[in-house]
């Protein structure tokens, strides 16, 4: 839990203090949240767009053996087989194709516990970017789609309680 804590920290323009409120918050304050909306709209999608290829290529290389990971080590049952599905789905966000309900929807059966520790795993995917700035980016965006994903599974842990 702190590692994920730290991870936001880290890559997102949002202190301890207001992530511990997000969390609290149900998923649709939070997508209509004005640190939210701000980390959205700081992204470089120019960037991002002219960048698809490196995150392709790294997210075809280093998905599968976190795809392996989140399997074997944390009990996930449902993965992809393939990177293709993530990959297309980070490239349809970007281009703004894909909501991030849609995201949600599709990370709901990864239990809470599962979905935290693999957070800090995948961002540090892009940790081999040479061009800091397109790092930087990618870690980012890849952090702000996380945040929805832990508001969400916090949110449905709360209900099912």
């Amino acid at each position: 839990m702190q590692l994920l804590m730290t991870t936001f920290a880290q890559y997102l323009d949002i202190s301890p203090t207001q992530l511990d409120a997000i969390m609290a918050q149900p998923l649709t304050e939070v997508l209509v949240s004005p640190e939210l909306q701000r980390e959205l709209e700081n992204l470089d999608i120019n960037l991002l767009k002219q960048t698809l290829s490196t995150a392709g290529e790294i997210l075809a290389q280093e998905l599968p053996p976190f795809y392996n990971w989140l399997k074997h080590e944390l009990g996930v049952k449902r993965v992809p087989d393939s990177p293709n599905h993530t990959t297309t789905w980070v490239i349809g966000f970007v281009n703004r194709q894909e909501s991030l309900m849609n995201l949600v929807d599709l990370h709901r059966p990864v239990p809470r516990l599962a979905l935290e520790a693999a957070i800090p795993r995948l961002i540090g995917l892009f940790d081999a970017v040479e061009e800091i700035q397109v790092k930087q980016q990618w870690q980012k965006a890849i952090a702000a789609l996380c945040l929805v994903l832990v508001v969400d599974a916090r949110e449905q842990d709360r209900v099912t309680i």
